[in-house]
């Protein structure tokens, strides 16, 4: 794996120069800001500094050397004991035979604080990847001991536990676990591997995808999803950032007729905006309204809920998204709670996938304590992952789909 930084005026420009030397499969590990060096820094804007991954080809990767690596090169591994000892996230407290080095049995307290040792190599991640970046020809192997293959099982086990307790499925549990064993050497340092794992589940969820401007005329916008999961909401902050922050010209559309507040609510948000609002009944009004509005930068249409047996409802809507076809830009977003079971959100997502492709945004996320749903819903479907949503604030409590974030906390890091 090269893990190295760049520094730039904006992310943006450190990121390019990162993608022109490494290539464009890079996977951004942290952002930060830093002073500038020399005369008259202190008066100088601060530069952004990206720290990046790329994993190297398996046929391209150097073989470990057979001898004992400095120890300022990475953070000291787990002792075998804390890590034997370490319970499973959903059986804290609990000792498995073997699980400990002898067979003293661990006391609740010291439990405790062992299942709180992944968490703390997540917050020191960023340590690691600089302490690597430092000595970046330094070895990473460690003498070859039988002792440190049962650790390292330890280690991935607690891993695997950790992404179930935060309800990851079972099959991409399983499924990352086996990427990640696959491409191990043997006795790889504890932080190699959780380096590894992180940055491979952020490649999981992939580029977030936002809504952007057409190149000619309105982006027509709609957002699907079922009854209750917030909608109109999302809606509402989108249209007053795009309005309010990027001062572009946006028109709220609702086909939703079936129930009125609904409708009002959208309305009113319309009204304290300041923006047009529109009522549309059939596929006819939306086609003469979008070209009503054709002058505007963004269309965006708030759509019914519907029961993925109700049929009528289906094709209702079916019949609103592909009447803008050949007369506008037009994307989809399916909006899903994060507190929906998972069997559930793959009946809503097979649902809509049978009308049309589209983009996730997920709501709630200040309802639950686990995060899991979204990385099974983005591999089940194979959309791409756009906001997500952390309470009812208008036009707060909003934010691009954050990776990295994700992943620590799937991981056990804490909740930022």
């Amino acid at each position: 794996m090269i893990i190295k930084k760049f520094q730039g005026k904006s992310e943006a420009e450190a990121v390019e120069s990162a993608k022109k030397e490494l290539g464009n499969n890079v996977v951004i590990m942290n952002v930060r800001n830093v002073k500038r060096k020399g005369l008259f820094s202190f008066i100088l804007p601060q530069l952004t500094e990206v720290t990046v991954a790329l994993e190297e080809e398996p046929d391209r990767m150097a073989p470990p050397k057979k001898e004992m690596p400095n120890p300022q090169a990475l953070p000291e591994p787990l002792p075998r004991r804390e890590v034997a000892a370490l319970p499973s996230p959903k059986d804290e407290g609990a000792v498995q035979a073997g699980d400990a080095v002898d067979e003293k049995p661990v006391l609740k307290e010291e439990s405790r604080k062992e299942s709180n040792v992944l968490e703390e190599k997540l917050d020191s991640l960023q340590t690691l990847l600089e302490q690597q970046l430092q000595k970046p020809d330094e070895i990473k192997s460690e003498p070859v001991l039988e002792e440190r293959e049962s650790e390292l099982e330890r280690f991935m086990k607690l891993l695997y536990n950790t992404m179930l307790d935060n309800e990851v499925s079972e099959q991409y549990a399983n499924q990352i676990i086996d990427e990640i064993e696959k491409s191990n050497k043997p006795n790889v340092p504890f932080d190699y591997v959780l380096a590894n794992i992180y940055q491979k589940m952020i490649l999981k969820f992939g580029k977030p995808v936002m809504i952007s401007p057409a190149e000619k005329g309105p982006k027509v916008v709609f957002f699907v999803g079922p009854t209750g999961v917030g909608k109109t909401t999302t809606i509402a902050k989108i249209a007053s950032k795009f309005h309010v922050e990027e001062s572009r010209k946006v028109v709220l559309f609702t086909t939703d007729t079936y129930r009125i507040a609904a409708a009002e609510q959208l309305r009113t948000y319309a009204n304290i905006m300041g923006v047009p609002f529109k009522v549309i009944y059939s596929e006819d009004e939306m086609k003469q309204s979008i070209e009503e509005f054709k002058d505007f930068d963004y269309v965006l249409v708030d759509t019914a809920g519907h029961s993925h047996k109700n049929e009528a409802q289906k094709e209702i809507l079916n019949g609103f998204l592909h009447s803008v076809e050949g007369v506008a830009c037009r994307e989809v977003f399916l909006v899903l709670s994060a507190t929906t079971k998972y069997r559930d959100l793959i009946i809503i997502a097979d649902s809509y996938s049978k009308l049309t492709q589209y983009n996730l945004i997920f709501t709630k996320l200040d309802e639950t304590m686990t995060l899991g749903n979204l990385l099974n819903i983005k591999l089940y479907t194979d959309a791409s992952m756009s906001y997500v949503t952390y309470g009812q604030n208008v036009p707060d409590d909003i934010e691009e789909f954050n990776p990295q974030k994700t992943v620590k906390q799937l991981l056990g890091g804490k909740k930022s």
